[in-house]
């Protein structure tokens, strides 16, 4: 039998975690935006709305140089997923569309297609690279931080739900970070051993300046 003391922190400890539950936390999207998420939304001003998503539904714009569309679901969008850890998106691919390398630095992604084929894949930290064509039905995952991509692999728009283990897993592409900013083309040079020439063009179609 435990000692009386120790029973009495026990209970202490259970009565205080138990306090501490609750069911949810429906983003205040009026609010900023925090590492820990958005504040809660009184939970008398909290409807069924805040817990329901339309948009998954209806295709995405691709006419855009990568010709990719993605429809996200994240709190910014979808309140109810506030703190808890999950969010989704929709992904059209155009017929020749592509998702460059990018990242998520705040989830991992799992990716599951509904219509056409992707070839898809990702390199790991050691310079490993996982990469297939996934077709209706095939799931892939794609581990937090790491670099991946999407192609579509056939003849026909590509269609993928996608879901996050983040509610707001964060986007980073690295074709973007490195030529549509303002960093001089000398410094773009020395850091990715590309050409002056090869720099500027790429500035150019991606909109960068410098």
């Amino acid at each position: 039998m435990l000692p009386p003391v120790f029973l009495f922190l026990l209970l202490t400890l259970l009565s205080a975690a138990d306090a501490s539950v609750q069911d949810f936390c429906v983003g205040d999207i009026s609010a900023s935006d925090t590492p820990a998420g958005y504040p809660c939304k009184d939970v008398s001003s909290v409807t069924t709305n805040d817990f329901v998503f339309k948009g998954l539904g209806k295709a995405g714009n691709t006419s855009n140089i990568i010709k990719a569309a993605v429809t996200p679901a994240f709190v910014g969008q979808f309140p109810g997923v506030n703190g808890l850890g999950i969010s989704a998106a929709r992904l059209d691919l155009a017929p020749g569309g592509v998702v460059p390398l990018h990242t998520h630095p705040g989830g991992s992604e799992l990716l599951v297609v509904t219509q056409g084929m992707i070839l898809a894949g990702f390199i790991s930290s050691a310079n490993g690279v996982y990469y297939t064509t996934l077709r209706k039905g095939d799931t892939m995952v794609f581990p937090q931080g790491l670099l991946h991509f999407q192609i579509n692999a056939g003849g026909v728009t590509a269609v993928a739900i996608v879901t996050f283990s983040s509610p707001n897993p964060g986007l980073q592409i690295t074709a973007f970070a490195l030529f549509a900013n303002s960093l001089p083309s000398a410094l773009v040079e020395k850091v990715t051993f590309l050409d002056d020439a090869q720099v500027k063009k790429l500035k150019k179609v991606l909109g960068g300046s410098g």
